[in-house]
């Protein structure tokens, strides 16, 4: 599917390597300077945007692997997972 080439793709399409890449950039380019001050609050505003996908994405990563975490717990609680310990290779 070809994008069209209107603007910056909306923040909330983005994937997390999407949004930090541009985020980076977006840095670097405040840091170089000579912009103009609405180019730079632009510049400003799209990096908190990508600052804030970058947390939600990272966010749900982490409750994902709580949830399975958890899961995995569940499962050893209840006698379906092996043992991290083996006892039968004692020496």
């Amino acid at each position: 599917m070809a994008q069209k080439n209107d603007g910056p793709q909306p923040v909330a399409e983005l994937n997390y390597e999407e949004a930090r890449d541009e985020l980076m950039n977006t840095v670097r380019q405040l840091e170089q300077g000579g912009l103009s001050l609405d180019d730079s609050l632009a510049l400003w505003e799209r990096g908190e945007e990508l600052g804030q996908r970058c947390e939600e994405l990272l966010a749900g990563a982490h409750k994902r692997i709580e949830d399975a975490l958890a899961a995995r717990a569940a499962n050893d609680d209840d006698g379906n997972a092996p043992s991290s310990t083996d006892t039968s290779a004692s020496t």
